[in-house]
């Protein structure tokens, strides 16, 4: 073992290698084309983003027809003011409308951890809490917390009510 390794060796030794092994790898074909940047797109309508929340509440048959008239309307969020928005999958979570958040859910919808509560998705609520426990705190659409989610989703949220209130959750 040669004693004399240096840190100036080390140095110079580490610097060839990485050039030899940059100079060795090829290109990728991604990084030959510039990254493909969607078009601009219009805003949505507003009236037509607060329609679909309210039906959003409780009208699974007008929820569809919107939906297949505008599908950028799935995860439109509407702003009821200070901080307070909304989208359809949300409105019909602090509703307990199970149909209308799994027919949401079933096109793509963004989930959210009030939905989970509601449709009894105890493993989800359960990890996302792990991650952040002051989160059974925290409020949803209208103020309304996990507590109250859980409520709406009846029966089948039954064990997710349960945890919740295991925890102190308010």
């Amino acid at each position: 073992m040669n004693r004399n390794f240096t840190r100036k060796n080390f140095i110079s030794l580490f610097t060839l290698g990485g050039a030899a092994l940059f100079v060795t790898l090829k290109p990728r074909a991604y990084a030959q084309q510039p990254p493909q940047i969607p078009a601009p797109r219009n805003p949505l309508d507003r009236e037509l983003v607060k329609e679909f929340v309210i039906k959003g509440h409780s009208d699974l048959p007008a929820v569809k027809q919107l939906l297949e008239k505008e599908p950028g309307l799935l995860n439109a969020c509407w702003d009821w003011g200070a901080g307070d928005f909304e989208t359809a999958l949300e409105g019909a979570g602090h509703m307990g409308n199970k149909e209308i958040a799994r027919f949401l859910l079933g096109k793509g919808a963004r989930i959210n951890l009030f939905c989970a509560a509601m449709l009894g998705q105890l493993e989800v609520v359960k990890g996302i809490l792990a991650l952040d426990p002051g989160l059974k705190f925290s409020k949803g659409p209208h103020g309304l917390q996990l507590l109250h989610h859980a409520t709406k989703g009846g029966a089948e949220a039954a064990p997710v009510l349960e945890y919740l209130k295991s925890i102190g959750a308010q």
